[in-house]
Order: structure tokens, then sequence, then C-alpha cells
């Protein structure tokens, strides 16, 4: 199920308020910039299903997404807890960092948390398969895949040498709820 929390970055302990319909959901990261889209089509293999299954499975909308967003290149990533130095990827994500090309994710398998961070206000996203999310450039996020990730997922880039993130070094991160904590509010 879809799930948007909204927190004061001043008070990680208190959710203002959650919504969990996806039209809301999209329209209050609209506000902010953020694409969110259900793709429930899009959720249609299991995670660590091989890439060229995938890419032959989304052609139309992974197409339809490049178009959109002007993106050059598409990779697909599936993490599972065997797959070498998850620990440490685990870490590099819960940092908070921005790009400088919009960050944008189809979820097809499992699931994952992201947070952006608008001024004084943080949004938590629990991004579940079968949806999109595109991140502005130069927002402040961070995502949280678990202690025992299991999603595989549609990556989107404007620049052929992908993702590349700049850490902000403030430890926002570790004031708010994990994805245990996300996926169980």
């Amino acid at each position: 199920m879809s799930l948007l929390s909204v927190f004061r970055v001043s008070d990680p302990g208190l959710c203002l308020h959650t919504l969990h319909q996806p039209d809301a959901i999209a329209a209050a990261l609209a506000g902010h910039g953020v694409r969110f889209r259900k793709m429930p089509d899009c959720a249609v293999l299991a995670a660590g299903a091989p890439e060229a299954d995938i890419r032959a499975a989304l052609a139309g909308p992974i197409a339809e997404e490049c178009a959109h967003g002007g993106y050059e290149s598409v990779d697909v990533v599936s993490v599972t807890p065997a797959t070498p130095g998850v620990a440490a990827m685990r870490t590099r994500f819960l940092a908070e960092h921005v790009h400088v090309e919009d960050e944008a994710r189809l979820m097809v398998a499992g699931s994952g948390v992201f947070y952006l961070r608008v001024q004084d206000t943080l949004l938590l996203l629990l991004l579940e398969a079968g949806e999109l999310i595109s991140v502005p450039a130069g927002m402040r996020h961070w995502f949280d895949m678990g202690l025992q990730p299991a999603f595989t997922a549609v990556r989107f880039f404007t620049r052929p040498d992908g993702w590349v993130a700049q850490f902000t070094g403030d430890p926002i991160a570790a004031s708010f709820p994990d994805w245990a904590g996300a996926a169980a509010a």
C-alpha cells in the first residue's frame, strides 16, 4: 500500500499526517516538484529477475518515462541480503545527498523508503512495486532499503555516467524512522 508520511525536520518523533491514496500522494509530492505515479502493470516480475526480462516486459513504460524525463540511459538494479557489500551500500544510501540530475526510479519488485527534505519538512515515501518516483535535481534526500533488502528497480539517467551523489554531511537521517519504522506507519 502506498504511504507518504510528513514530519517537521525539528521534530522527527511526531508524524504530522500520513496519506495512503496514490492520487493524494501524487498531489502532495507534486507541490514540491516530485513526480509520483502508481503504475501497477509495472510490478510484473519477481525480485532478481534478469535485466533483459525486465526491460522486455516494461519496454513501453520505460520508453514513456525516458521520453517524459529526457532520460538517455536506463539500468536495472536488484538488491538482496546476498548482494556483495549490501551493508556498506545501505549505509551509503542512508546519508543525505543531492544529485545534479533528477533521480527517477520505478520499483519493479519489493520496496524501499525515500526521505525527501523540503526546507523544514521531511516527506517519507514508502515506494513499492509498481510505483515511480522522480526526485528533482538538488533536492536533499536519502534512501533506506532495510536490513534485509529485497527489491528490483529500473533507474533512469539523463547523463550516460548515471547516478552521482553529492553528500551533504548532515546527520539528519539518523533522526528519522528507518525502513522498518516507516513500513509500520
